[in-house]
């Protein structure tokens, strides 16, 4: 049986300095130690600042260990739909800013000497089930205006995989992400810098200075606040109209060494199939030996978060839409699923936080290219906290409005309207007697919706199913075994404890 884990889950770990004071004080304050966090935090104590990181969970242990880890400037939206929303000069930033944080990746990887496997590769995007070769030549004309490195070739020059006509995106790259993360970590805390996992922030006041507070009564004291968290659990609606969570499901297959040709691919399909290859040994498998393995790791099924009860169908067609292209694929080493929000304009919020003070900054929004997107904002918070110009400014701005996802933005928030509804709807069993082992449903107790999860030896553990957010249903997430709000992307694990805002608190206990 596949282990239902990410590849990269293995290599999380606590670092944590000594015990953070009760009143402590920073230059910056950052808030998740996840990719974006842990830039900011790198770059901030490389200029020189005093960072303090927190987080509630390991060194890259929330979202960031689920990514498949694409290194890419060709975005997920395509250059045809960024030209359209944020016209050439927007997408031509677009392009570059992605470029660049690809370079910074590299760039840390040589400075630090890390050894994470980073390695440049090409990017093939190919057509999907009934696309047209015109369909290709549209992203093809986007992606040169751009200035995407880009050609259309008959087939990609790969082994193991029979393409067609595709576009090749050149010199993108790959990594290990959480062996990135933790080598940057340990970078940083040599500059002097402090990270305290299993510590978690319940607000944040703006003001000089900002002010973080957690869960343990501690208050810490900033010139500055950078909220890292995937979603702001910060702010209550003002970003949250603006994007939209969706989950989506990979599957890391083992693979002979060079079967497959190391790149990253993509198809057209909606939505679409993301691909890519991690070279590692039998013995980081559980083996006894050293002898080289590749993981194919292939990603799609997306859907939005809490609005769907089918995961092993999706896990199902993902192998068989996998099979059928990768002959060279062999047996299921891991299964995951992870969250991405994804915003109405296809880029994400990263700068000053809209509404509030000057010094409270956000970086979300990554639009399934969250390895990308969290170092462009490693770059660019770095140089707005240091009062330096950036290019990438406006067309990241969190309070930014583009007219033409006018569409997207009411048809996202519809349908987190519509959700409300599952207020009135019977609950998903009629009896806590119908719920197996390891699974959860929401019942109806007293005219009150319950998150009911039953644990291995047949215990019953009771929550509300009201997000504390704004009030949705939250819905059991069979792949990940975590409840997840529909409605703006809050998720618990199975005994209610969040662990992704924007929810400020768990889920309530019921007696």
């Amino acid at each position: 049986m596949p282990r239902s884990t990410s590849l990269w889950q293995q290599t999380t770990a606590l670092l944590t300095t000594s015990p953070l004071q009760k009143h402590s004080r920073a230059d910056v304050c950052v808030i998740g130690a996840g990719i974006a966090g842990l830039t900011t935090a790198y770059q901030l104590a490389r200029e020189g600042r005093s960072v303090v990181v927190i987080d509630a969970v390991a060194v890259g242990g929330g979202q960031t260990s689920l990514t498949t880890a694409h290194l890419s400037n060709e975005i997920d939206d395509s250059y045809e739909e960024i030209l359209r929303l944020h016209g050439p000069d927007g997408a031509r930033l677009a392009c570059d800013s992605h470029r660049a944080a690809i370079d910074r990746i590299e760039a840390i990887c040589g400075l630090e000497n890390l050894a994470c496997a980073f390695e440049r590769v090409d990017g093939y995007l190919f057509l999907g089930k009934g696309a047209k070769e015109k369909d290709l030549d549209r992203e093809l004309e986007a992606a040169r205006a751009a200035g995407a490195q880009v050609d259309k070739l008959q087939a990609a020059p790969v082994q193991g995989f029979s393409s067609g006509v595709c576009l090749r995106f050149r010199n993108q790259a790959q990594f290990h992400p959480m062996k990135y993360l933790q080598g940057m970590a340990k970078a940083f805390q040599r500059l002097g810098g402090q990270i305290y996992t299993g510590t978690k922030a319940i607000s944040v006041e703006s003001g000089q200075p900002a002010v973080v507070r957690t869960a343990d009564h501690i208050a810490i004291e900033a010139g500055a606040a950078v909220i890292a968290t995937n979603s702001p659990f910060n702010d209550l609606v003002t970003i949250h109209t603006k994007q939209a969570p969706y989950h989506t499901y990979a599957i890391g297959f083992r693979a002979a060494p060079d079967a497959i040709g190391h790149a990253l691919y993509w198809d057209t399909e909606d939505p679409y199939h993301y691909i890519r290859l991690q070279r590692t040994t039998n013995r980081e498998l559980g083996g006894d030996n050293d002898e080289a393995v590749d993981i194919l790791i292939v990603g799609g099924e997306d859907h939005k978060a809490g609005q769907a009860k089918d995961a092993d169908r999706r896990f199902e067609r993902l192998a068989a839409w996998t099979r059928e292209r990768f002959p060279a694929a062999r047996d299921e080493e891991f299964r995951w699923s992870g969250q991405v929000m994804e915003t109405v304009d296809g880029l994400g919020f990263i700068g000053r936080n809209p509404l509030d003070a000057g010094n409270v900054y956000i970086a979300t929004g990554d639009s399934g290219m969250g390895m990308t997107h969290g170092t462009i904002a490693g770059i660019l918070i770095t140089d707005l906290i240091m009062g330096r110009s950036n290019p990438w400014t406006d067309l990241y701005d969190p309070g930014r409005v583009r007219s033409g996802a006018a569409v997207e933005w009411v048809k996202e928030n519809l349908n987190v309207a519509l959700q409300y509804a599952s207020w009135l709807t019977p609950g998903e069993v009629s009896s806590i007697d119908q719920i197996a082992p390891n699974t959860g449903a929401v019942v109806v107790e007293h005219g009150r919706k319950v998150a009911v999860f039953k644990d291995e030896r047949g215990e019953v553990h009771k929550r509300s199913a009201v997000c504390p957010h704004l009030g949705c249903i939250v819905a059991w997430n069979p792949a990940a075994s975590s409840w997840d709000c529909p409605c703006h992307g809050s998720r618990f694990d199975k005994f209610g404890a969040v662990f992704n805002g924007p929810s400020p608190g768990d889920l309530e206990r019921v007696s």
